[in-house]
């Protein structure tokens, strides 16, 4: 599967952005998702997970509150929503990809992901 993020950019702290991450293909069901980020001179990072289902969602806890990870398998499409954005949340943010039978697991290490989309810079001004 091929993966394309998209809908990063700059903003003001306090903003919102939404990120989206479009998958080719006829089996992104078959999928758990996540986004990660990785900010320079760091390690990435997950920020946030979601299930097969769409019914089990993982957060980091510096963002649980402020984003919403959500999935629409009928568009291939996840979606990052980013709200009171914060300094902190600067960094390149990266949708994956992990083929699982799992309906309702999410994992949150990057080596269990299988597929990496481009990244898309998130910067958020003071």
């Amino acid at each position: 599967v091929q993966l394309q993020a998209s809908g990063g950019g700059l903003v003001q702290a306090g903003g919102s952005l939404r990120l989206s991450c479009a998958a080719s293909g006829r089996t992104f069901g078959t999928y758990a998702m996540g986004w990660f980020r990785q900010a320079p001179g760091k390690e990435r990072e997950s920020v946030a997970a979601i299930s097969r289902s769409g019914d089990t969602t993982y957060y980091k806890d510096s963002v649980k509150g402020r984003f919403t990870i959500s999935r629409d398998n009928a568009k291939n499409t996840v979606y990052l929503q980013m709200n009171s954005l914060k300094p902190e949340d600067t960094a390149v943010y990266y949708c994956a990809a992990r083929r699982t039978m799992t309906w309702t697991n999410v994992a949150t290490n990057p080596a269990e992901y299988d597929y990496w989309g481009q990244g898309t810079q998130v910067t958020v001004s003071s």
